[in-house]
Formats: structure tokens, sequence, C-alpha cells
């Protein structure tokens, strides 16, 4: 019997992938690794790792405190490595034009109640609703993947990040 072992990755720890072709051209495939694009990354950096017509998959190394960010459409964040706070606040007013794709850095401190913080650790998923400001930090460096739709400060580093 074969036996088989799972392996999670992390900042500290990753190896790089690779790819075994059985009948096609390599050319067709490309891979990256989200921990060695997290540890390449400076913090907050939102860098495109996968991207489907509008939707991306955002690597974010999460490390101290972010800025306040908004979007007309809710996000999911998944914490790969570490553990992260991500404060919520129900803005007064939209922060943001209903069509506007992506999340936007929001000046100083938002207007609106709190909602609350949300602890995540490796693993967990949150959603931050549309409209809503947060903000997230993390006492040690933290790897998030993003699911949003491509922004403006979305990062694509295509030639960079992916083999083939």
């Amino acid at each position: 019997m074969t036996g088989y072992v799972t392996k999670f990755g992390s900042l500290d720890s990753f190896e790089k992938g690779s790819i075994e072709i059985i009948d096609d051209e390599p050319k067709h495939y490309t891979f990256s690794n989200v921990f060695e694009v997290a540890n390449a990354s400076r913090p907050w950096e939102k860098v495109a790792v996968g991207k489907n017509m509008e939707y991306v998959l955002e690597v974010i190394r999460a490390e101290g405190v972010s800025g306040w960010r908004s979007a007309a459409h809710d996000e999911f964040p998944l914490v790969l490595d570490g553990e992260i706070t991500i404060e919520l606040v129900k803005l007064d007013e939209p922060a943001v034009p209903a069509d506007k794709s992506g999340s936007v850095a929001l000046p100083g401190e938002p207007v609106g109640r709190p909602m609350g913080r949300i602890v995540c650790r490796r693993g967990h998923m949150a959603l931050l609703p549309a409209n809503a400001a947060y903000r997230m930090s993390a006492e040690r460096p933290s790897v998030i993947m993003l699911q949003t739709i491509l922004g403006d400060d979305t990062i694509e580093r295509w030639a960079e990040i992916c083999l083939s």
C-alpha cells in the first residue's frame, strides 16, 4: 500500500513545486507557489496568482498594520499562514463607486459605525462585505489569499512568478 503525507507550506518552510507533463506541451501549463510569492512581496502588496475573467486570487504578505480599504463588492480573505485580525466599519456613505472593481485605499480613518473584528488563523476564511471599510493587522508575517475582482492595486507579475 502506498503511503501519502500531506505537507502544509508556510513562509518559513515551503518547497518549489514541479510539474510532470504526461503527453502535452509544458508551455500549456503554468503554476506558482503562493508562499514564494508572499516571501518576495512587500507587506500588503496584492499580487495576482490566479485569474478568471475579472476575478482574481491575490496573495498578500500580511505584516504589521494595513491601511483602511473598501470595495463596492464582497471580498473573501483566506489565511494560509499565521494569524490576522480584521477590523470592520460600516461606512455612513459608500467610499467606492458602485462600478469600481477591486478594493481602494481610504484616506484617514473611516466614518461610520464599528462592526467588530475577526481573528483568522490558518484555514480560516472571512467575508469583507461590500461598502464596509476594513483594516488588517498581523503581529508576525502571515499569508492571505484574497478572492476579489481585478482592481487598480492588483499587481500582475506573471512573468516573474509563474513557472512553466
